[in-house]
């Protein structure tokens, strides 16, 4: 048997991972730093370039697109069943302070820096689009829908439509996917 662009779930063992499950589709080409600390559901994939650092966990049914980068610093990102971020996203749980008052990067000693720390949670069903940036300590709603090129700076609306530097809601989103989850389950269950 040739060589796949995803890990055999041997190698997925050897990543040192805190938790996975089943039907894994990881990347050879994706990067995991700190694998002790992430926990990944079932029926996840992880796309080329991806990098996850960090307390990260991932439930089920996750898409993470090319490029994108999960930090999840000490405090951790969460990411609830269904969720889908798209290529190029970039989730913070922590980031230097940008004010001048302190100094920056990592090559510097904690002492001279002030970083900040705060959980990000992504809710059911939400789907944030491609190149967008979601910061410290947001909670992004069950069923909310970020547009691309999107900064989400702030806690959403259950089931809202944004977009926009920063976020503004446009619309409404259609609560038909939790229907469409309950067919699912029931069809995958049986």
């Amino acid at each position: 048997m040739g060589m796949t662009s995803f890990l055999s779930e041997n190698e997925i063992s050897k990543i040192g991972f805190k938790a996975y499950g089943v039907d894994l589709k990881i990347s050879r080409h994706a990067c995991f730093y700190g694998a002790s600390e992430i926990i990944i559901g079932d029926h996840v994939r992880i796309d080329d370039f991806c990098i996850l650092s960090g307390r990260i966990e991932i439930g089920s049914f996750i898409h993470i697109a090319a490029y994108s980068a999960i930090y999840g610093g000490d405090k951790g990102v969460y990411i609830k069943d269904f969720a889908g971020v798209s290529s190029r996203v970039s989730i913070y749980a922590v980031n230097d302070d940008y004010s001048g008052e302190f100094m920056t990067n990592p090559t510097i000693p904690d002492k001279y820096k002030c970083v900040k720390s705060e959980k990000v949670c992504i809710g059911k069903h939400a789907i944030i689009g491609s190149t967008s940036v979601v910061l410290p300590g947001v909670d992004i709603a069950e069923g909310s829908a970020f547009g691309s090129f999107t900064l989400i700076n702030r806690d959403s609306e259950a089931w809202s439509v944004n977009i926009g530097i920063p976020f503004k809601k446009i619309k409404d989103r259609s609560r038909h996917l939790l229907e469409m989850e309950e067919l699912f389950r029931n069809e995958t269950e049986n």
